[in-house]
């Protein structure tokens, strides 16, 4: 497997798993101030989702390319 397919696999699987990490440990605001959104969360934690999002990431896709390179499925191209 090229570093480039690996890379790509990765990204795709980052965003996927960012989409599932979000909404961990979201509280709503006490109080809603004009102008802001009241599903907005009050402490987002951007920062912590992120990085839990590239470890978990990184060991996925670890087993996709295991899974892709152990000839359990095969791509083949067209």
């Amino acid at each position: 497997m090229s570093w480039f397919t690996t890379g790509i696999i990765y990204i795709i699987v980052w965003w996927l798993v960012l989409f599932v990490v979000l909404p961990f440990g979201s509280q709503p605001l006490d109080s809603v101030q004009p102008g802001t959104a009241p599903s907005a969360p009050a402490r987002p934690r951007i920062g912590l989702k992120m990085a839990i999002t590239t470890v978990i990431a990184a060991v996925l896709t670890v087993l996709v390319i295991w899974f892709l390179d152990s000839g359990m499925i095969q791509i083949r191209p067209v």
